[in-house]
């Protein structure tokens, strides 16, 4: 199948993010969103069983971060959390948008970042949170399509969401990744009218990733169309 043959079609939208160098998290983020700063050195509620609520959780390692105090994040986290949560690209995000279950997220409301996440989320398991998911800034457009497709591979739906809009992920993730099924074959990704098309052809078709954005905002997946041989 031919690299010509697979280019096409459109999709919507580019995104907008204001990125801070790590130099100056600590003093801006406070900043940016006092009232979750306040929020998140607020004392810890625990549930019934004894154990600190999630939201508890994620406001202690959040208030570390906002402080950069690693010492006190390692204490909230795993070291994998830690590292994942105080490398984000992106200025604080000023809101926490509750937990679903052991999930907790805490969301942009004034800037538009990359992805359908919309800032960072926190999955904690007991008295830490075990894995951290964030809007990611990606500089190629092979590169949010790649980290998609991975994301689909692996069955991570919050992974893809980190590069992806919500609309691209559920598109995507209709079908699961079978290992032992027909196999994909990248072709690059070509320029289309606001972005580029990234193309997976595969034995009867191929799949395209719809991506905008730009070097400095930073690219995602706003859609994905299939097209049978």
């Amino acid at each position: 199948m031919s690299a010509r043959w697979l280019r096409g079609a459109a999709a919507t939208a580019a995104t907008a993010a204001f990125l801070v160098p790590a130099s100056l998290v600590p003093a801006s983020l406070f900043q940016a969103a006092p009232a979750l700063a306040h929020a998140a050195q607020a004392p810890a509620r625990t549930s019934a069983h004894g154990t600190p609520a999630p939201a508890a959780v994620a406001k202690k390692l959040f208030g570390a971060w906002l402080r950069a105090d690693r010492h006190a994040a390692s204490g909230a986290a795993t070291a994998g959390a830690v590292s994942t949560l105080f490398s984000y690209p992106f200025r604080a995000p000023d809101e926490f948008a509750g937990c679903s279950g052991n999930a907790c997220r805490f969301v942009h409301t004034s800037v538009r970042v990359p992805g359908g996440l919309g800032g960072i989320l926190m999955i904690v398991s007991g008295a830490k949170v075990t894995k951290v998911y964030e809007s990611r800034h990606l500089v190629k457009p092979s590169a949010a399509a790649g980290y998609l497709f991975d994301a689909w591979r692996r069955g991570d739906r919050n992974r893809g969401l980190e590069v992806a809009t919500t609309t691209a992920v559920k598109t995507l993730f209709r079908t699961k990744y079978d290992p032992k099924g027909v196999k994909y074959y990248f072709q690059g990704c070509s320029s289309e009218p606001k972005g580029y098309n990234c193309a997976y052809s595969y034995d009867g078709g191929a799949m395209f990733m719809h991506v905008r954005g730009s070097k400095s905002r930073g690219y995602e997946v706003t859609s994905i169309g299939y097209i049978a041989d």
